[in-house]
């Protein structure tokens, strides 16, 4: 990784100052307050793997805070950040949570006020996932913002060790197998996020958190043409069998479901003025169909009318 900023060429004496303003200024608005009572000493190294932006960050005893103030600031809101904590103790506090991590273990912070403090030197491994990428699997943030993700599970020390080799040779990728790794380290962050809230729902309520995520896929992935009950129980993490024993207890068949949700957003598409302006084949597509022929088929067998002739009949009513 590149340093991107140290306080080893800074004289002691300024070395808290000057790690401050640099840290508000350059790389996130926060309020810092120095906890330690000798010079302070911090690193920060810098990568970028694919679509990700990864900072290891080393510094002593230190408070940080997000205020409203600092938040309004900000201008990563479409992404939420994940730390592993590499060496020291860190305490973080949000959404009137409190959470302690320690070595190898993981925590997901939203853009809301927030204190994170260690009252020793830390190391901690700091990226910006993509916001709708998590909350598309696994809901809004505040479900798991400063939860403790424990190093007792085994997904977690997977996450550890994937991103701390994939550091160790991202030099060494190209492009197109950087962007892979990646994407795979996100995979493996929501498996292990998954696994930590399990332990938070009652066991009769786990099947119907699981289904309520699957859905929640679904409704976000309307438009990939491959997604199919394969793909979906892979993103929730369970097994084909088991997804389709959620939704057959909900009198449900998971494809005949992902279709009708295909078929009703295309219906509400083809009835909003805010599409009147695109063409049938492109809001086919966009819903998940193959082909234009296909979604009429599927339109007019559910409907009785085809796509055109329910635009019409819309744009009639609304007249």
């Amino acid at each position: 990784m590149r340093t991107l900023f140290s306080t080893d060429e800074v004289i002691p004496a300024n070395s808290f100052n000057h790690w401050r303003r640099t840290i508000f200024e350059r790389i996130v608005p926060v309020e810092l307050t120095n906890l330690g009572d000798k010079p302070f000493r911090g690193t920060i190294e810098g990568a970028n793997i694919g679509s990700l932006s990864v900072s290891r960050i080393s510094q002593g005893a230190l408070r940080t805070e997000a205020t409203p103030d600092t938040i309004r600031r900000h201008d990563k809101h479409d992404s939420l950040t994940v730390a592993i904590v590499l060496d020291g103790v860190v305490t973080s506090i949000q959404n009137d949570r409190e959470a302690v991590q320690g070595a190898g273990e993981i925590v997901v912070l939203d853009r809301r006020p927030t204190i994170m403090a260690t009252n020793a030197y830390s190391r901690s491994l700091v990226m910006e996932i993509s916001r709708a990428k998590l909350e598309g699997l696994l809901g809004p943030a505040r479900i798991y913002s400063a939860l403790t993700i424990g190093s007792n599970q085994a997904s977690t020390s997977l996450v550890t060790t994937f991103f701390n080799e994939l550091i160790r040779i991202h030099d060494t990728l190209s492009p197109e197998t950087a962007d892979r790794m990646s994407s795979i380290g996100s995979d493996l962050l929501v498996a292990a996020i998954a696994e930590r809230l399990a332990q938070e729902v009652p066991k009769p309520m786990y099947g119907t958190v699981l289904l309520q995520r699957a859905k929640t896929y679904v409704e976000n992935n309307l438009g990939d043409p491959s997604l199919d009950p394969v793909q979906l129980a892979a993103a929730v993490g369970i097994s084909v069998r088991r997804l389709q024993q959620l939704f057959k207890e909900k009198g449900l068949h998971i494809s005949d479901w992902i279709w009708r949700r295909r078929l009703e957003v295309s219906a509400l598409r083809l009835a909003d003025p805010g599409f009147a302006h695109m063409q049938l084949g492109a809001l086919a597509y966009g819903c998940g169909f193959g082909s234009q022929s296909h979604f009429s088929r599927r339109f007019k067998a559910h409907f009785g009318m085809t796509p055109g002739e329910y635009r019409h009949a819309a744009r009639m009513r609304a007249l």
